[in-house]
């Protein structure tokens, strides 16, 4: 799929996935750099070396072991304001893949910051792992979301539904609330953070909430899980989007 024209206002679906499916992170400290690509880059000033710095202010560490969603991606105080280039509007990183919901918020700032964001990980990857060479399939796919009830289902898959893939499928059946509580307590999908369970500072629902009124809602987003589980439409909703 390529990429469309995007305008200021819009809510665009980007993904891609590991080069011949392999992953794209493979520990978790490989998952936090991720997030913290995510937190850093979103800025309008360069981002070169911009993690190191943070690493040698002793503002960001990474750790091995945790899961628990208790880091806090804080700006620096000496650091001028953050100028964002999109707003992330909800994330997740799955082994091989991530899927981002952003909106364009400053004229190019999409392509301005997955550019970033694949140079970035790329680049880290590479000299971590002592490899070389391109750790995505090729270029970003992007998709403008064009109406609110397409915008809230993708929402769900994203943050909810494509985490739920890493659990077990008789889990999820038997106890969709408990695994709803799981993906929110992994900070590797937003979830936690659009119910308010963390503070990462990654994501800016905002907008979204006036969309669909109901991102922060624990009750009420459940429901809507729920119900897409129920009808099994999702696939046929979100169509040649789902392709991992």
């Amino acid at each position: 799929m390529r990429k469309e024209p995007f305008f200021v206002g819009d809510y665009v679906h980007v993904f891609n996935r590991g080069n011949r499916k392999m992953d794209i992170v493979r520990d978790n400290i490989d998952r936090w750099r991720f997030l913290s690509i995510l937190r850093y880059f979103n800025d309008q000033r360069p981002s070169l070396n911009i993690l190191r710095e943070l690493i040698n202010m002793r503002l960001l560490r990474f750790d091995l072991n945790s899961t628990e969603g208790n880091y806090r991606f804080d700006w620096p105080k000496n650091w001028p304001a953050q100028k964002p280039l999109v707003r992330i509007i909800s994330y997740a990183l799955m082994p091989n893949h991530y899927h981002l919901l952003l909106q364009e918020i400053t004229e190019g700032g999409i392509s301005i910051f997955m550019k970033k964001l694949g140079n970035g990980l790329t680049g880290y990857i590479n000299i971590k792992y002592n490899e070389a060479g391109k750790i995505f399939q090729g270029s970003y796919k992007a998709k403008t979301v064009k109406n609110e009830n397409y915008l809230q289902y993708l929402d769900a898959y994203i943050q909810v539904l494509n985490p739920f893939e890493l659990l077990s499928p008789e889990f999820v059946i038997k106890s969709p609330r408990k695994a709803f509580l799981e993906v929110a307590a992994n900070p590797f999908s937003s979830l936690g953070e659009s119910l308010g369970l963390n503070n990462l500072q990654i994501v800016d629902r905002k907008s979204i909430e006036r969309e669909i009124g109901l991102t922060g809602d624990r009750e009420k987003y459940l429901k809507l899980i729920n119900d897409i589980m129920a009808a099994g439409g999702l696939k046929k909703i979100l169509g040649e989007l789902l392709f991992d």
